[in-house]
Formats: structure tokens, sequence, C-alpha cells
């Protein structure tokens, strides 16, 4: 039985330590990092400084996930659809067959992986199709923080993403759809994207300095994913496996 959405129960107050970010605190709460930061009417920035205080709403609950305890039991990330941990699961991986996770954004504000597949069989001419192994959405095409396996993910394909070969040979690309260059990735796609990386790291015994963004990776000059995506932030967030 789901539990039902409650209302906010009780608060409490936290200081902020130096390498504090708001997803890490909202994390160590179990809240998602958007409610934290209306609740303390921080900017869509999230920027946040040691010695700050910080109301905590301690039962704000949006949807079921498991505690931080249950989670690292299991070895698995937050609020991952089942469905997609398995298909995380039964790709058939090798060892140090993947040595990057790299992000990217579509760069238009609706998508589809239909759409991004025929773009990228028919214009770019892939054999293989879809460029990325995951696409998440933002709500305009897709369910906003749905995220969508592609075959180069299930079948081990070398990625389509980046302009060097050797580097597609190893590493996983995501993208998200949207175009930050002109706005933010929407709260669910980044919880999404938050979950899918650790569920990632773990699965191919990745650190949190394997996670790159196309524009820090990429032999060729790019700006994806745009100058928007909160690249220091997220990557600050990130949690090594077996934390």
């Amino acid at each position: 039985m789901v539990a039902p959405i409650t209302a906010l129960a009780a608060e409490e107050a936290y200081t902020v330590k130096r390498g504090d970010t708001i997803y890490g605190i909202a994390r160590s709460y179990c809240i998602p990092p958007t409610v934290l930061a209306e609740r303390n009417g921080l900017s869509r920035s999230f920027h946040i400084y040691a010695g700050q205080r910080l109301i905590i709403p301690v039962g704000a609950t949006v949807r079921q996930t498991p505690s931080p305890a249950e989670a690292s039991a299991r070895n698995t990330p937050q609020a991952l659809p089942r469905s997609i941990q398995r298909a995380i699961d039964k790709a058939p991986v090798r060892p140090g067959r993947w040595q990057y996770i790299v992000i990217h954004h579509s760069g238009v504000d609706t998508g589809t992986v239909k759409a991004m597949d025929q773009y990228h069989r028919e214009v770019r001419h892939m054999e293989n199709g879809l460029a990325y192994d995951f696409v998440i959405g933002n709500g305009s095409g897709m369910g906003d923080g749905e995220i969508a396996v592609g075959r180069r993910w299930t079948q081990q394909l070398d990625g389509g993403h980046l302009a060097s070969e050797a580097q597609n040979k190893v590493a996983i690309g995501i993208c998200l759809v949207g175009n930050f260059d002109e706005h933010r990735p929407t709260s669910r796609e980044m919880d999404s994207l938050r979950a899918l990386v650790e569920a990632l790291m773990v699965r191919c015994k990745l650190t949190p300095r394997a996670v790159k963004t196309h524009h820090q990776i990429n032999i060729v000059p790019t700006h994806c994913p745009g100058a928007k995506f909160p690249t220091q932030s997220f990557l600050d967030s990130l949690q090594s496996p077996g934390r």
C-alpha cells in the first residue's frame, strides 16, 4: 500500500558545514532538494555557505522511497524505478568496460526517444540509432523525470555521444531533454539523474570522479549541457558506492 502524502509535521535547524551541498543535506534528511530550497527561500542556484542556518522540514514526504539505511543496505540509489534498476542490473557489463558517465542536454525543449533515435539514424547516419544509453524527460514529449533505457545500454554497444571513438567505447551517455543554455533542468530531471548516475556507479564500479559533463570531456569544444546546468553542485552531491 502506498503511503499517503503528508503535511509538514516538524522542523529542525541545520548549520551548513564547509563542503555541504543542498543535495547532500536533503538526501541525509530524505527530502527533495527543491523542498529544502523553497523552505529556506534559496535561489534556483541552490547556493549555500558554511555557517548558514537552514530550516529542515523533517515531516515533508512527497513520494515513497527507501531510507538512506535501506538504500545503502541494498547498494542501490533512492527513488530509481524498479524497471530501470532491473535494466541496469541485467545488462551484460564486462569488468572495466565503462570508465566514464557523461551528461548531455538535448538542446531543445521537447523530445522523445523515438524522435532522437530517428534523427540519429536518418540525419547523423548512426547504424545503432540513439546515441545515448539513457534519456531523461522534462515533461514535454516524455514524463518529467521519466528515464528511458536505450539499446546501447541493454546490448552494451559503444556510445555515439562523443566526438572521439575511443571515448565512446568507454563512456556511458545520459541525455536530459531541455535547452540548459536557456533554463535549468527540472527538479525531477535532476532527481532522476542523480539516482541513475549513482546506480550506474555501483553497477560499473565507478567513483564520482568518473562522472563528467559533455563540456568537460569532449575533445571538440562544446557548451553542452548548457550554462545553466548546475554542474558543480550536482557533481559535489554524488555519493561514492558503499558510503
